[in-house]
């Protein structure tokens, strides 16, 4: 086909479509700087990042994995889920089974009674749960606070009835107020008009034209994929959805998401009331950056696919924390240096290999001496009282060469579950149990009485510590994740 125009592009080359795979090349072939994308690789291990991806001209510069994390992975995206329900959202106006933005939502619940229904519930639009600015009583603000509302919706039976009966607290686009719960709604929405599955829409109207086949989407209790978190991909799929903003919602040939929908994007007017600078805005499930020109799907503890159309780039990152993600796309800008071919850098590629090279191979961490008391604690069971964690037992063997757990749990009802068992790396390294849900597992002392456990779940980015304080009979667990919990559990051994 024939080459199409758009700024900081090569004229002399067509668009490259990756949909059965993406065409790699040297950065400097694509006007990048090597260097600089090394150091930006190295800027991802100092952040706990599990993946970093950047295309430019649509092709592949730069694909780094952080071990224990692997290339063959999904990796839970959070709330970028978002941005992918609004992106079917407008894929179901332009196919006619929604009418349009406007469109109010209650229309599509005739058959529910629904609380505190009053005018401004009334007025709800499609438009104000993509925006975010439904004026839903919520408690889910963008900081480290507990997000009591999500929690609660999420320990309900029925998410949609628990959003739909929330009290107002504004008039609908009155004010921006983040809230799970409304990208759930436009996912039961999705399923109501189009034949009861938003995955099975996403598979034919977005997945399945951009190549892409090893999706998992979590569901709710009615079996409604869930609109505001849940879905897992890969690296390289994520990075697909954000070429298809970047081509303004073409696809090889195809208009697959109207142009409009995409220009609202990147003209997004709702300000997200951070406070400082630069100002994000929202609109469609993107937040954006109009300062930098920057268009974010963006998801808990940097879950990003990020559009840069001044300089033709994509990137994509996966990862485990928080840190400024305005630092992160001044490296990505920085890191272009013409619209054109460089001369290439053999120093400055060979830098970058190493790098990326380097971050697969997992650093072990420092370890002391195992004390005495390790063959006292090991294979002893440990039981607990009915707690937060819905820890019911505990075992362990540490006297092991390859050290071992096996912990059982409580369901929601208190009854026991399976055995979950697993390894526990002793020297430094993480080792790894389980395939399709693998979990990485290390331990240490810290003293005489205290052993440390830190638990990486690899494909949802979380990460736990568990501190095990023995005191002869008994043990303290003070626990911390990358979510913000913390809590603490006593437990004895079983007689």
């Amino acid at each position: 086909m024939a080459a199409l125009a758009w700024p900081g592009a090569k004229a002399e080359e067509p668009v490259v479509w990756p949909t059965a795979a993406w065409t790699e090349s040297t950065p400097e072939a694509q006007g990048m700087d090597s260097a600089a994308l090394a150091e930006l690789v190295e800027f991802g291990r100092a952040n706990a990042m599990d993946s970093l991806l950047v295309t430019r001209h649509g092709r592949l510069v730069a694909d780094a994995y952080y071990a224990p994390f692997r290339a063959d992975l999904k990796h839970a995206v959070n709330s970028t889920t978002k941005g992918v329900v609004g992106t079917l959202t407008g894929m179901a106006i332009q196919d006619g089974l929604l009418a349009s933005r406007e469109q109010p939502v209650l229309d599509f619940f005739p058959d529910r009674g629904i609380a505190n229904l009053d005018a401004s519930k009334k007025a709800l639009t499609l438009g104000h749960l993509l925006d975010m600015t439904s004026g839903f009583d919520w408690k889910e603000k963008l900081d480290d606070s507990v997000p009591e509302t999500m929690l609660q919706m999420g320990r309900s039976s029925d998410w949609q009835g628990f959003v739909l009966d929330r009290p107002m607290a504004a008039a609908p686009g009155a004010d921006f107020n983040y809230n799970s719960g409304n990208p759930h709604l436009l996912s039961a929405i999705l399923a109501k008009k189009t034949g009861g599955s938003t995955l099975a829409y996403a598979q034919k109207r977005l997945f399945g034209p951009l190549g892409i086949q090893d999706v998992r989407w979590n569901r709710d209790p009615q079996g409604i994929e869930i609109g505001g978190w849940g879905l897992y991909l890969h690296p390289r799929d994520m990075a697909k959805i954000g070429y298809l903003y970047l081509r303004n919602g073409q696809w090889d040939g195809r208009q697959l998401l109207p142009a409009a929908w995409v220009d609202q994007v990147f003209k997004a007017s709702v300000d997200m009331g951070f406070g400082v600078a630069p100002v994000f805005r929202y609109a469609n499930g993107w937040w954006t950056v109009p300062a930098k020109r920057a268009y974010m799907m963006v998801g808990f503890n940097r879950q990003l696919i990020i559009v840069l159309p001044d300089v033709d780039i994509v990137a994509v990152v996966t990862g485990r924390r928080h840190y400024p993600m305005v630092a992160l796309i001044d490296r990505l800008t920085a890191s272009v240096r013409s619209p054109r071919p460089l001369p290439e850098d053999g120093n400055a590629r060979a830098l970058l290999t190493e790098r990326i090279r380097d971050a697969a191979v997992e650093k072990a961490s420092p370890v002391a001496p195992a004390p005495a008391l390790a063959a006292g604690v090991s294979r002893k069971t440990w039981q607990f009282d009915r707690n937060t964690l819905g820890v019911r037992s505990l075992v362990l063997d540490l006297g092991a060469e390859d050290a071992t757990y096996e912990l059982v749990t409580s369901d929601r009802s208190g009854a026991p579950g399976k055995p979950v068992m697993g390894r526990i790396g002793l020297d430094g390294y993480f080792r790894v149990t389980g395939g399709g849900a693998p979990v990485a597992t290390k331990g240490d002392w810290l003293d005489a009485q205290s052993f440390r456990i830190i638990s990486r779940a690899l494909s949802d980015g979380d990460v736990s510590v568990y501190t095990l304080r023995f005191d002869g009979v008994t043990v303290n667990v003070a626990f911390e994740n990358n979510r913000g919990f913390r809590t603490q559990v006593q437990g004895r051994i079983a007689q």
